[in-house]
């Protein structure tokens, strides 16, 4: 993930906290993404998770839940983002998150939103949720389309407006396709017009059915635009003064637009923003982000389903993560990572790291080249023998 707002109040705020390194060789306490449930009221076309409105056997119960919290706080972990499925159809919700608050985790509800409505509110506000994320991905007829259900837009749109009106931090997380690339300048229009805090943008990764919606993926030059706009607006932002967060994730080459940006609005601070992002070092499956899902399974991170690195059922998360790590989780580690492909030869792979890789596990190379990287070849330092040479790999 790419805290672009953050890196830009380091450069022009001193006094401004410039966001955490990767620690040197070794791993660190990560953020987790625990799916408490896979059951969800939304059928959408992106899902990594494959949801659908029925019960899932063999989930986590509350007993189970409330130990894997206690288990995380011993591992060092202390950010917890409660996703699904749609959490909110998970009846012990209030109380895991209230456990978790009380044993000082950060907590952060990730929801479509069209459950958020008046009678449960104020539930919500009172569960002091440190941030809410509402996914909108794109204008009315395009986010129902995406979504599968008539009016979840609408539905959406009202309970950010209700998160606002009960004081809630609220952020709009958009996966950008060639669907809703013209629509981004309305949609950050939204945010502005409905008091949003955060925004942010996540590129279509190929895990669950959004691995059957890979071929309406943004093309590249349209992600390059839409990386620009946040950019831009980001960097307005911090000049007014404004305290708003713009996010991006799952395409890690976006640091090294970053710089290119840079270079051109502000080349002055392009030097600093370089040693800040190598600090920082892209892609963090499998060592600062894990996933645990709805039967607690744990995975490099929510978009890697078909690799689990064990269980929480079975062995404390700080054994299996840290202590006796998988062999996958040993060479996602790796910084930079060996790749092949263009990743190999690639000029800015400390800073990026290769990405996610499962875009390439998904077109059948698990630690090839990345599909979604949208620099061109003079971008990332490559000459058309090395070209030849990747190809031939």
């Amino acid at each position: 993930m790419l805290r672009i707002s953050h890196y830009l109040r380091a450069l022009v705020q001193p006094t401004q906290p410039v966001p955490g390194a990767r620690s040197p060789g070794g791993t660190r306490p990560p953020v987790v993404i625990w799916n408490l449930l896979r059951r969800c009221n939304l059928t959408c076309r992106h899902c990594y998770a494959t949801s659908a409105d029925s019960a899932f056997r063999d989930e986590l119960t509350t007993v189970e839940a409330l130990k894997v919290i206690d288990d995380l706080h011993d591992a060092g972990v202390r950010v917890l983002i409660l996703s699904g499925g749609e959490p909110l159809l998970r009846e012990d919700l209030f109380e895991l998150a209230g456990y978790a608050r009380r044993r000082g985790f950060f907590v952060a509800l990730s929801s479509n939103g069209t459950l958020i409505d008046a009678h449960n509110i104020e539930r919500i506000a009172a569960a002091q949720f440190d941030y809410v994320g509402i996914s909108i991905d794109g204008l009315e007829a395009v986010h129902d389309d995406w979504r599968q259900l008539k009016g979840s837009f609408r539905a959406s749109m009202q309970a950010i407006d209700l998160c606002r009106r009960w004081h809630i931090r609220v952020g709009l997380r958009t996966t950008l396709t060639q669907a809703n690339h013209a629509q981004l300048p309305a949609l950050l229009a939204l945010m502005r017009e409905h008091d949003v805090q955060k925004f942010y943008l996540s590129h279509l990764n190929y895990s669950g059915r959004g691995r059957r919606s890979r071929k309406a993926d943004a093309h590249h030059q349209m992600t390059r635009d839409a990386m620009y706009q946040l950019f831009e607006r980001a960097w307005d932002d911090v000049q007014s003064g404004r305290e708003t967060d713009f996010v991006s994730g799952n395409n890690d080459a976006d640091a090294v637009l970053m710089l290119q940006w840079a270079q051109a609005r502000l080349p002055r601070h392009r030097e600093h923003l370089e040693i800040m992002l190598r600090a920082w070092g892209g892609n963090a499956s499998g060592n600062g982000i894990a996933n645990i899902d709805n039967i607690g399974d744990v995975h490099p991170d929510t978009y890697w389903w078909q690799h689990t690195v064990g269980n929480v059922r079975r062995l404390p998360f700080r054994q299996l993560w840290l202590e006796q790590p998988d062999p996958l989780l040993v060479r996602l580690r790796q910084h930079p990572r060996a790749l092949g492909g263009r990743c190999a030869a690639c000029r800015w792979l400390p800073i990026c790291n290769g990405n996610t890789r499962t875009r390439a596990w998904a077109q059948g190379n698990l630690w090839g080249e990345d599909p979604g990287c949208y620099l061109s070849d003079q971008e990332i330092g490559l000459s058309p023998a090395q070209r030849i040479s990747c190809v031939a790999i």
